[in-house]
């Protein structure tokens, strides 16, 4: 595993968001949704797609709470310019765990 150092770390800016929009993206490669994600007042809404199909359905993810990075460019994925990169972690059967905080917090803020 390659080691960074702490202002490598300090590049990345990893906020939380609340899941306000959730679509169907039939054009992905991999089963995807697209999502806009609230980040409050500074940073805005941003569009992202994630592939989160095994575990979560829309319903679900409407006012999930994520943790995103939100100083990427921007990518286009298919017909879907994205924005952040919501974050998750692989099971060994290939589905996306979403990373989350365990208790509400406001939309914006940084991880420490």
């Amino acid at each position: 595993m390659k080691q960074i150092n702490w202002d490598d770390f300090q590049q990345v800016e990893l906020r939380v968001g609340t899941i306000i929009n959730v679509e169907d993206f039939p054009e992905a490669r991999k089963p995807a949704f697209k999502l806009q994600v609230d980040f409050g007042e500074i940073i805005g809404i941003k569009k992202s797609s994630a592939q989160v199909t095994d575990l979560y359905n829309k319903a679900s993810l409407i006012g999930k709470q994520v943790l995103a990075v939100v100083n990427f460019p921007p990518k286009q994925i298919g017909p879907v310019m994205s924005e952040c990169l919501v974050t998750g972690f692989h099971r060994e059967d290939g589905a996306v765990v979403l990373a989350t905080p365990d208790m509400q917090i406001n939309n914006g803020a940084r991880l420490a």
